[in-house]
Parts: structure tokens; sequence; C-alpha cells
């Protein structure tokens, strides 16, 4: 049974402070902290790059969840590793030799998770997953933050759970206690959220409630 991880995502946070904000996560209850990085290409949007994560990684020992909505991955792994990322996930629409780029980012040790957008069929990381230390399930379009969740993409979480129960699943895109239950009962276990979590009045208990709702998912599942 795979276990539950809350990943708040630091786009939604206050850059002046990102250091400050990441600790913040972390004494609340984070397991990762998930860096949103664009490149205005991939996604019509910028955002941070490895030289942020290189500043920030001296200041945290929170693990590093990036996710790469870029074109070209491949062209990123080295500074990313270099820079300190624990995990680098990219489009699997971005790239043409996903065995290929799997294979370097654990070379460099890092771990490897395959994102994929809304439309994109989930059966394209069928053949990656055993290699692959985590899939995201995008559930709004990448590239900004505080979109409205996209429940009709719980049917790729639900049945890439059934091929792979113990894959690490992770949904990004609208997550809030409103819908927290129906991608925890569809099979998600590592839930990002920025708005919900940023902006609540008490974060520590939007983290705490994801986390209950995901654990008793798994353990009803």
């Amino acid at each position: 049974m795979v276990v539950a991880k809350i990943a708040p995502s630091l786009l939604s946070s206050d850059f002046a402070c990102l250091a400050q904000e990441c600790e913040r996560m972390l004494a609340l209850g984070a397991d990762y902290l998930h860096m949103d990085v664009m490149d205005g290409h991939f996604v019509p949007n910028l955002t941070l790059g490895a030289p942020i994560i290189k500043c920030l990684r001296p200041h945290t020992k929170g693990f590093l969840d990036c996710h790469l909505m870029v074109s070209h991955p491949e062209q990123w792994v080295d500074d990313f590793a270099s820079a300190g990322a624990d995990l680098f996930c990219f489009h699997i629409e971005a790239t043409e030799d996903a065995a290929t780029l799997i294979d370097r980012i654990h070379a460099k040790g890092m771990k490897a998770g395959i994102a994929v957008k809304p439309k994109t069929p989930i059966d394209v990381v069928y053949p990656f997953a055993s290699n692959l230390d985590q899939v995201l399930v995008m559930t709004v379009e990448p590239g900004f933050g505080g979109q409205a969740f996209m429940p009709e993409c719980m049917q790729k979480v639900s049945d890439l759970r059934s091929k792979f129960p113990e894959l690490d699943i992770q949904v990004d895109g609208g997550l809030d206690t409103e819908n927290i239950a129906v991608a925890a009962k569809a099979g998600a276990n590592v839930i990002v959220a920025g708005s919900s979590i940023f902006k609540a009045k008490s974060p520590g208990e939007v983290i705490s409630l994801f986390r209950k709702t995901v654990d008793e998912a798994q353990t009803a599942m």
C-alpha cells in the first residue's frame, strides 16, 4: 500500500520569502516541496529554474519535487541534478525518448517522474512505469495556478492505480478540501496543492485533511 505524500506548490507562495515558505510548509507537515518549472514555450508562463533551486537547496532539507513544464527536458537534467533537485518530472509530450531520459535522471541521482496533460491518454506511460518513481496526472492544463479541478482526469488515475498498485501517483491542479476525496478514491497518493494550502486560514489543517483522506482511501482499497 502506498502512503500519502502532500506536496504544497510553491508557485502559490511568497517568492520574496521562498526559503522561509518552504520551511513553513515542512513544519506544517508537508512531505514534498513542489517546484513548478515553466519555460514560456511548452507552457505560456515563466516561473523558476535551476538557479533558484540551487540557491534554495542550502536553506532546506525538504524533498524538492521539480515538475518541468518545458520543451526539451533532456537539456536540463545536469543543471537540476547539480542544483540539488530530488525528483525530476518531465512531460511525456515534450520528449521523443522517455526511456533514455529516465535513465539519465536516475544516473544523476534523482528520482524520475513522468507527467501527462489532461488530454494525453494514460497508457502512454505504461511502458515506462516499472522504471519510474512517480507518475503525475495533471488535473488542469499546465501553465498557470488557480485553475478548476478536472474530475474527468480521475479515470486515468484509476486505470493507473489498477495496473501499478505500488506506484506513487501524483495529481496536480485545482485540488482542495472539496475534491480531495475524489482524487484519493481514484488512487492518487501524492497531492499537489497551491492555492488551497497557501490561502487557507489554517494551512496545516488542510495538509492534515489531505493526508487523512488519502490514507483512509488507500486502506479501503
